[in-house]
């Protein structure tokens, strides 16, 4: 058998095998199989971390409601955002999620801006975004970045 990292590399698709092991739960007998690159994907998005995560980019002109360019949304919901003021962003959901020590949170955006993010209800989350240098809101958000996660 040739050593592994004399093999050439490749980019994986979904129907490309794997050589593993599985252990036989009866037996406890160590087989080795193959496995398509898109079951062990199949697998890990199956597998609980105990949360479910929405994770978009916000991108807002002045004055303008953020606009979500959706990067993975595990949770079912749908998430509308609009601005309530300057720097003042809300993101709303159906039902009530965002249940107090169920809800966890981190927003960051590009240059000067420092947005925070904070769950103001059951089912609303709140982005502010200000100036590093002076504090003051600032009227939009440059290439924003928020993951929000909801654990069981």
């Amino acid at each position: 058998m040739a050593i592994i990292y004399s093999y050439p590399q490749g980019t994986p698709t979904l129907g490309d095998n794997v050589v593993g092991t599985q252990v036989d739960p009866v037996t406890e007998e160590n087989k080795t199989v193959q496995f398509t690159v898109g079951q062990i994907a199949a697998f890990a998005n199956s597998y609980s971390l105990g949360y479910t995560v929405y994770t978009a980019q916000l991108t807002a002109a002045a004055g303008a409601a953020p606009t979500a360019t959706i990067l993975q949304n595990t949770t079912g919901l749908t998430f509308t955002w609009t601005r309530i003021g300057t720097g003042q962003f809300v993101a709303t959901v159906a039902g009530a999620p965002f249940i107090a020590n169920k809800f966890w949170a981190m927003v960051s955006a590009k240059g000067d801006e420092f947005p925070s993010v904070v769950r103001t209800g059951d089912n609303t989350a709140r982005v502010d975004n200000i100036t590093c240098s002076t504090a003051a809101a600032i009227n939009g958000i440059t290439e924003g970045f928020i993951e929000i996660r909801i654990y069981a």
